[in-house]
């Protein structure tokens, strides 16, 4: 799975960076969001607690997808505004390795 930045651009309003990507997966399934959220925490070199996936639209018969995301300044402002399940499908690996 290859990921390539297309914009970054900062909203000073909402306390994040917000980023456009485009997702290339040539010969592999569809990725996953949390797929995804680890490779841009790689790249991007943020906190992982602060980035959120928000979407990833998949072509329709091609390998490529596009997605969003943000990156928050701070675990309050990130609460605050993202709806819970979004927070909950960018958290679901960490709670369930926790259970175990």
């Amino acid at each position: 799975m290859e990921i390539r930045i297309i914009e970054e651009k900062e909203n000073p309003l909402l306390n994040r960076k917000e980023i456009r990507f485009e997702c290339l997966y040539e010969g592999e399934s569809t990725p996953k969001v949390l797929d995804v959220k680890n490779k841009l925490v790689a790249m991007l070199d943020a906190d992982k607690d602060l980035l959120v996936v928000d979407k990833i639209d998949q072509g329709f018969g091609e390998p490529r997808a596009s997605g969003y995301a943000k990156i928050y300044d701070s675990m309050d402002k990130l609460t605050e505004i993202e709806p819970e399940h979004v927070i909950k499908k960018n958290t679901e690996a960490q709670e369930e390795e926790e259970e175990e």
